[in-house]
């Protein structure tokens, strides 16, 4: 060890931690290991028990702390619960199973190496949570909606708060403070806290949203603010602050879409800041040379590991088998279940701080969590590519890109309307791995386009190309001038060889207009390619329902399928329950079609009879999201007055309702 002392200067401290941050991960993804290991390895080397670069002060402690919430956080994000609710049974069974028998294998292999009872407890609470490392390689395996993952990511819910609720009694309990008074505290305060958490923190979100949307800052502040404080609540009821971040995630989730630019932003300011603050941390309570002085750690740490494979391959082999899930399925539900990092290092980080466990038992459970690490992704790797495929088991878009999405062009001329017209249009490009092509048409006509016009032209493109940025879509930023908007928006989807036409919509006509306004209408009628039509009285975000409107004549026609898929995606990108309203005619069949069973597999659909536009807005609820389809010829389409008024009738009647008409023209 260097014996001139640790650095204590705040700017060489904080210069040796952002070094670590940007080396430590590089090098250790060469070596194809997972960048968290390598942070936790630096964090011995620099550590106390290392190279003494750094002490763990009071500063290290509370960025460690703020990385350790946000750690947790994180973990919530990633977790549904609508997840939990399809295929509710096996996520319930894989819930119980992934815990109760790590639970039970767990205490018996610490009890027998002189454990106590609450410590080895507490160690067989971190062998039965989980963090779901290998989920990127499923999602680029395009396994994601199947019913094996989505059975694991229910489950792995059950298993994180039954594990953490664990901590929280065993902290208790160590403290001498688990008495009839407690669990007449805890239970009906955990009760209301988790309800009004997962209710009040969607409702309050929504509205501030909706408020204050407009301002990026604003709304990460919020994010923060709603992390800590929920953190902050599960103090006051006396459970552990991870429990409540853990919470807060799982809450805040059901409003962020997953690829909108703030969520992105949050995922990169946690993963690249907060957490690996909280990795360094762990890693400085790590004493290598226990492994030469006390040769027991080393045992600790074999039975750790194996008590650790055995328990969870058990969890994933039984109720695998029992679902009739095929072995690859099993393996990959025991490889996605059984990699060990937030939860583990969160709860071993709460005991040795109150003294319940030693640095034997950290070196052993940071042993574990470097073997899982490791074992998971290949695990999940190896055998996810010899998965079938089988049908989804959630309401989701095609595997693959999507044609449609490959570049999507989106004017924007109004700063007011741009900021959801960029979140839909950004929402379908990612979808599909594909380009978003913002537009700004300045119309000469004649006459000299002022300096003004042309500095709000570079403003409002500059601040759509900053949002795909933040969201990290690929964008190419188009400024024209033409003499006439229309011509210019349809020269430029030929020209950049768009695949898709997103525009704003008003919601109503005028006399002078015919329907759309006399722009959309040259557009819709003259486009190559699909044009989507929105409007959006409401922030996108805050759209809980994605509603598609259909009669049973349209289920045959050019385009439909595109249009189904088209609103799966955005329902599980906005998170939102979607369902279809089947609107049949006095002349068409009652029965369910071939062509509707196939298009509308998993889909709830709730079929009617009547006025169409009676009945559609009879379904419409606030923060809904209305789709409906104009397919048509192209040569008629406007020749035939009031052909498409039902969007219009709609729009009128229920002007706070979020709308989006989807016209696919005919080749």
């Amino acid at each position: 060890m260097l014996t001139s002392g640790p650095i204590t200067a705040p700017v060489p401290v904080f210069l040796v931690l952002l070094a670590i941050m940007l080396l430590a991960p590089l090098l250790f993804e060469r070596l194809r290991l997972p960048g968290i290991v390598g942070l936790i390895i630096a964090g011995v080397i620099v550590g106390p028990n290392g190279l003494n670069l750094l002490q763990r002060d009071a500063t290290i402690v509370l960025l460690g702390t703020v990385g350790l919430l946000f750690l947790m956080f994180l973990a919530g994000l990633e977790t549904s619960l609508d997840d939990l609710k399809l295929n509710a049974d096996k996520a319930v069974i894989f819930g119980l199973a992934t815990f109760s028998l790590p639970m039970i294998l767990g205490t018996g292999a610490m009890l027998l190496l002189g454990y106590s009872w609450l410590a080895a407890i507490l160690v067989a609470s971190c062998f039965a949570t989980h963090t779901l490392l290998a989920l990127p390689i499923l999602s680029k395996l395009g396994l994601m909606r199947t019913q094996t993952i989505t059975a694991t990511l229910g489950g792995t819910l059950i298993t994180n708060v039954l594990g953490l609720l664990v901590l929280a009694i065993v902290v208790k309990a160590f403290k001498g403070n688990l008495t009839l008074e407690f669990w007449l505290f805890l239970i009906p305060s955990l009760v209301i806290y988790t309800f009004g958490t997962l209710w009040g923190v969607p409702k309050i979100g929504r509205w501030f949203f909706k408020k204050f949307g407009h301002d990026e800052n604003a709304e990460f502040i919020f994010v923060l603010a709603t992390l800590f404080l929920v953190s902050y609540a599960a103090e006051l009821i006396e459970i552990e602050a991870i429990i409540g971040a853990f919470l807060s995630g799982i809450a805040i989730t059901q409003i962020i879409p997953k690829m909108s630019p703030l969520m992105n932003r949050i995922e990169f300011i946690g993963n690249t800041l907060f957490v690996p603050f909280f990795l360094i941390s762990v890693g400085m309570l790590i004493d290598p040379l226990i492994l030469v002085k006390q040769p027991q750690s080393l045992l600790v740490a074999a039975v750790m590991i194996l008590a650790e494979v055995v328990s969870k391959f058990l969890a994933a082999w039984i109720p695998g088998k029992l679902f009739g899930f095929e072995f690859p399925s099993i393996m990959v539900m025991f490889g996605l279940s059984g990699a060990q990092a937030a939860s583990t290092l969160a709860a071993i980080t709460v005991a040795f701080d109150i003294k319940l466990v030693d640095r034997v038992t950290v070196n052993g459970i940071i042993a574990m969590i470097l073997v899982t690490c490791v074992a998971s992704p290949w695990i999940v790797s190896r055998w996810g590519q010899q998965m079938q495929q089988p049908g989804s088991s959630l309401p989701a878009a095609s595997s693959g890109k999507n044609g449609w999405g490959e570049r999507v062009l989106v004017p924007v001329a109004n700063p007011n309307t741009e900021d959801n017209l960029l979140r839909l249009a950004l929402i379908l490009a990612k979808t599909s791995q594909g380009t978003l092509l913002p537009l700004h048409i300045l119309s000469d006509r004649g006459e000299a386009i002022s300096p003004a016009d042309k500095m709000q032209q570079t403003q409002l493109l500059a601040a759509a190309e900053t949002v795909a940025h933040a969201a990290a879509c690929a964008v190419e930023p188009i400024a024209r001038i033409d003499d006439a908007i229309d011509r210019g928006i349809l020269r430029s989807a030929t020209e950049r060889e768009a695949s898709l036409i997103v525009c704003g919509w008003k919601g109503f006509s005028t006399t002078r207009d015919n329907f759309f306004g006399s722009i959309i209408d040259n557009v819709v009628r003259r486009s190559p390619v699909p044009v989507l039509i929105a409007r959006f009285p409401n922030p996108i975000q805050n759209t809980a329902r994605v509603i598609l409107a259909v009669t049973d004549s349209e289920l045959t026609r050019f385009g439909f399928q595109e249009t189904v898929d088209i609103a799966k995606s955005l329902a599980e990108e906005l998170k939102a329950t979607l369902q279809v309203v089947l609107v049949a005619t006095q002349r068409e069949k009652s029965h369910k079609s071939a062509s509707e069973v196939e298009i509308f597999s998993e889909i709830p659909v709730n079929r009617v009879r009547g006025n169409f536009i009676k009945l559609v807005s009879q379904q419409l609820l606030e923060h809904d999201l209305l789709i409906l389809t104009t397919i048509s010829q192209q040569q008629n389409l406007w020749e035939k007055p009031g052909t498409l008024k039902e969007p219009e009738a709609i729009a009128r009647a229920h002007p706070n309702i979020s709308m989006l008409v989807v016209y696919f023209p005919v080749s």
